[in-house]
C-alpha cells in the first residue's frame, strides 16, 4: 500500500533534516557543462565523471570548443566513463545541434532537450531542474529503488515512478526531492544492503515494515 500524501510530505520533511546539503553531485559551472556531465554519467559514477570533466572542461567547456575535437580525441578524454564511443558520438552531435539550432545555448525546455542525441528524459530532467529552473524529478536507479521501497511509488518502471512522485509531492518539492532521494539511496538505502536500522524513515517505510512483520 503506497504512502498517503500526508505521509509523503513527512518523508520529504525528514529527508530535508537528514540531508540539508542535498544537491547535484556532478561538478559544473555552466548549463552546457552540466548537460555533458549528465550524458557522461550514464552507467558511470558521479565521482568518475567529475574526474573526467575536470580535465575535459579545462580546454573544452563550450559546444564550439567540443566540436573542434575529433571523435577519437574526445574518446580519449572520456574513455574511463564507459560506453565512451557512443557517448563521444552523441556529445559531438548534440553540440553541433546546439550551435546550429540554439545559438550555442542549451535548449530551453525538457522536450527540446530530449531532441538532442544521447539525451533521454532523465538527463533532460536533471538539466532542466538544476539550471533552467523547471521543476522536474529525474528518476535514476537510486530514485527508482528508494521511491518504491519507501512506498512513495509503486511502479515497475522509471516513467511510472516519475509520474507517481509528481502526483504525491507538490511541484515545489520535485527538484529538491530528487536530490534528497539520491542522497538517501547512496548513503543509507543501498541496493544490496540497505541500512534500515540507521534510517530515520523506517517507521514510515513500506519495505522495512514488510521485512519486520
Amino acid at each position: 500500500m503506497p504512502l498517503t500524501k500526508k505521509e509523503a510530505m513527512e518523508v520529504y520533511d525528514r529527508l530535508e533534516k537528514m540531508f540539508p546539503d542535498a544537491r547535484a553531485e556532478l561538478d559544473y559551472t555552466t548549463p552546457y557543462e552540466l548537460l555533458i556531465a549528465t550524458i557522461l554519467s550514464a552507467q558511470c559514477t558521479d565521482v568518475r565523471v567529475n574526474k573526467v570533466t575536470k580535465v575535459l572542461f579545462q580546454e573544452h567547456d563550450t559546444p564550439e570548443k567540443i566540436v573542434r575535437l575529433s571523435q577519437e580525441e574526445l574518446e580519449d578524454y572520456i574513455k574511463s566513463c564507459g560506453v565512451y564511443r557512443n557517448k563521444a558520438k552523441n556529445i559531438l552531435a548534440a553540440s553541433r545541434i546546439i550551435i546550429e539550432s540554439w545559438g550555442g545555448e542549451i535548449p530551453p525546455t525538457i522536450e527540446d532537450l530530449m531532441t538532442l542525441p544521447g539525451v533521454g528524459r532523465k538527463t533532460a530532467n536533471v538539466v532542466a531542474s538544476n539550471v533552467l529552473g523547471i521543476p522536474a524529478i529525474a528518476v535514476d536507479t537510486h530514485v527508482f529503488r528508494v521511491s518504491n521501497r519507501l512506498g512513495l511509488a509503486e511502479s515497475k518502471n522509471v516513467d511510472g515512478t516519475e509520474k507517481q512522485l509528481m502526483a504525491i509531492w507538490p511541484e515545489d518539492c520535485w527538484t529538491k526531492g530528487h536530490h534528497l532521494l539520491i542522497f538517501l539511496g547512496r548513503r543509507i538505502c543501498k541496493a544490496q544492503r540497505p541500512l534500515c536500522e540507521e534510517c530515520d524513515l523506517n517507521d514510515l517505510c513500506r519495505y522495512y515494515q514488510g521485512a519486520s512483520e
